[in-house]
């Protein structure tokens, strides 16, 4: 049966004015009524509404048409939409061809009519040139693997394990630190209704360790991915504890004795005091277990990890303080461990980046004398509030933390001393400390204002003697309950000035100069100030633009992951299967954070729930007569779909359509045009660019 000629529908959208502000639609249709094979032209002010894709369907029921262009937005949203137009009336859906003339057309040359006008011609002639050449594909179909691998143990993390834990799939939570909780668990309390943040948190952390669906991985961090949606194999990488977890209780005991030499700056206390090599992270740690910090340990007693301790004179072993203190033995030092840890490999369907954030580091911004001690960061300031802080929520300046600590070793011994630590009696707070500068960032960090205000708030309703000044360039409080909060504050007496700082420079008594200036007064400000926090900005977590790499996705110019669509797919990466939620995809606070990880456990939930996934006919295929084995193509494969396979006695390459997401690289480096793209091949590409070589867009040699 001979082949039916091609008969081509040309539709154009106006896009309300987006395109049809730039393109002489009008002029543009006309062009496309003359193009080989087309036979119908229309347009539409939205071909995506029901009513513009009801128009597609009709001219295929009534057999006007058997190819489809539409010339409109981007096909990364809308190509599936009008795919399922053609299905719906009883066409193939890869009769397909979509020519964008918003994104690379009517936004690139808004105020040039004539020539967007022009070139709206050019790109829909190409596609008409390629439709010709369409073939008719079918999708094929997967098996699932029903996992998920949840990546960051923070608020987002959590909320996602536990719901796709709660539909009844297992769930792999791996976080990088000794513990789950996240920046969360350094908070004290939560705007805007002052909750205390472990209250929350900690029942939270407790049910997903004691979830039957969920794997915890703590202390382990994604070392490779490979795969595609559905069928994900990853490899993840257990630190070494130097601790036997199965036998560790968490009572603490090892950490008491651990010796001052071996103490380094506490990470969760933000560098504010200090810990030993071995520690458990935080009082409400989960799992809570202690961990070796190998590069702070100082070996005591000789005693390397691994090796049978030294013995006195009369025979007795020669412990490190860790080791005779510990009731179960957890901390023996003779069991062999590998230094490198353990890899373990985990098959998943969708994986869930919750990877967080960090604060910025005071180091950076010279103009407020990141050196004094008692210029400190908002975070630090939350721990120096907080009940599990380094002074247990007592008010002091960090300067005298030391003090603080010395004091209470004395008072802990019995011992009847006062403490001699100076109370701040004016805080100031700086906002958009390295956000919305051009210097850093320029992204609003979005929680900034809000956790002054609170921790101002805090402080006033504690300690009604102190002085609080916070220096807004203005003041964002967009959420529900915020500006009322915000007012309330102001109420307490907390002094707001709607200006920038300076600079700040030590004194010599450890205060602080603060020079700034009040936009409402139009003149500069001075105060001498105990305590300077500033409000830092909120950047990617360490190890993100690795991570991306290695799911092949990308992050945005600020450095956070990048989502597919800003609008449409904000939980969604440009690699399938591969969702993102939380701080990991930009600043927010926790609602937002937990309302996305419920928006990417759902969306993981939907592509798994069916056990298999339709897989679009859009990949390459070897024709194995032609193919010479030279296997150039093999190591170019990003998915790791191409294989050397016996064939006929030969060794010839092979393409699983399961891994292949249609590249094309592999068709672009065969050098006997043995690979075929399916939906682009070598003979509709080349048609497309000799349809442009003859309008003089392109050269073709």
């Amino acid at each position: 049966m001979a082949e039916e000629e091609p008969r081509i529908g040309v539709y154009i959208c106006h896009c309300g004015e987006n395109i049809a502000g730039a393109v002489n639609i009008e002029e543009v249709k006309k062009f496309a009524e003359k193009l080989p094979n087309v036979v119908l032209v229309r347009d539409y002010l939205f071909m995506c509404s029901n009513p513009g894709q009801e128009l597609i369907k009709q001219d295929i029921r009534e057999g006007k048409i058997n190819r489809v262009v539409v010339a409109a937005c981007t096909p990364r949203t809308h190509e599936p939409i009008f795919r399922r137009a053609l299905e719906d009336a009883g066409l193939n859906k890869y009769f397909f061809e979509m020519a964008n003339i918003r994104d690379q057309d009517s936004w690139a040359h808004w105020h040039e009519k004539e020539k967007a006008t022009e070139k709206a011609k050019q790109i829909i002639a190409a596609a008409v040139a390629k439709a010709r050449l369409l073939e008719p594909l079918e999708d094929r179909y997967v098996d699932l693997t029903q996992k998920v691998l949840v990546v960051g143990g923070g608020i987002a993390g959590i909320f996602a394990a536990l719901d796709i834990a709660n539909a009844g799939y297992k769930v792999y939570l791996v976080e990088r630190n000794p513990s789950i909780g996240g920046n969360m668990a350094k908070l004290d309390k939560t705007f805007p209704t002052n909750d205390c943040s472990s209250c929350i948190l900690t029942p939270l952390m407790v049910e997903v360790a004691n979830h039957p669906n969920i794997e915890l991985l703590t202390y382990s961090e994604v070392e490779d991915v490979e795969g595609t949606v559905g069928n994900f194999k990853v490899k993840v990488r257990k630190k070494q504890t130097w601790v036997d977890w199965d036998l560790c209780t968490g009572c603490g005991a090892c950490t008491n004795v651990c010796p001052p030499k071996a103490r380094v700056p506490d990470e969760f206390n933000e560098g504010l005091s200090k810990r030993g090599a071995i520690y458990i992270q935080f009082p409400q740690a989960v799992p809570k277990k202690a961990v070796v910090d190998i590069d702070a340990c100082i070996k005591c007693a000789g005693r390397e990890f691994g090796t049978e301790p030294r013995k006195t004179k009369d025979g007795k072993p020669i412990l490190a303080p860790c080791e005779k203190v510990c009731p179960t033995g957890a901390a023996d030092r003779t069991k062999p461990r590998n230094p490198e840890g353990e890899v373990v490999e985990l098959d998943v369907g969708a994986i869930i980046l919750a990877t967080g954030y960090k604060v910025m580091d005071k180091k950076h911004f010279k103009e407020f004398s990141p050196d004094s001690p008692n210029v400190i960061t908002a975070m630090q300031m939350e721990r120096l509030i907080s009940s599990t802080g380094p002074t247990e929520g007592k008010l002091i300046v960090p300067s005298d933390i030391p003090k603080y600590l010395e004091w209470k070793k004395k008072v802990e011994k019995g011992e009847q001393v006062e403490l001699d630590a100076r109370k701040p009696h004016r805080i100031v707070y700086v906002s958009c400390v390295g956000s919305r500068d051009d210097r850093f960032h320029s992204y609003c960090s979005r929680v900034c204002c809000m956790y002054m205000v609170k921790q101002a708030m805090l402080l006033k309703e504690k300690y009604p003697d102190l002085d609080i000044y916070i220096f807004f360039i203005d003041v964002r409080t967009p959420g529900k309950d915020f500006d009322e909060y915000y007012m309330r504050a102001r109420r307490l007496g907390i002094k707001v000035i709607k200006g920038k700082v300076g600079g700040v420079q030590r004194l010599p008594d450890e205060r602080l100069w603060v020079r700034g200036y009040d936009a409402e007064l139009g003149k500069p400000v001075e105060l001498i100030a105990d305590l300077v926090v500033l409000a830092t900005a909120i950047e990617p977590s360490d190890g993100t633009f690795e991570l991306a790499r290695k799911l092949g996705i990308t992050c945005g110019e600020e450095g956070f992951l990048k989502e597919r669509h800003t609008k449409l797919y904000p939980v969604d990466t440009m690699t399938e299967g591969v969702f993102i939620a939380g701080c990991a995809q930009g600043p927010k606070d926790i609602p937002d954070s937990v309302a996305q990880a419920k928006a990417a456990a759902a969306s993981a939930m939907s592509l798994l729930a069916p056990g298999k996934m339709k897989v679009e006919a859009l990949v390459s295929e070897v024709d194995k007569e032609k193919c010479s084995g030279c296997g150039i193509c093999v190591p170019l494969c990003p998915y790791g779909a191409i294989s050397m396979v016996n064939y006929n006695g030969k060794m010839r390459a092979d393409i699983n359509p399961a891994l292949c997401k249609g590249c094309g690289v592999c068709a672009a480096a065969c050098p006997s045009k043995a690979i075929k793209l399916h939906g682009f091949t070598f003979e509709q590409v080349l048609a497309q660019v000799r349809t442009l070589a003859k309008r003089g867009v392109v050269e073709v040699l």
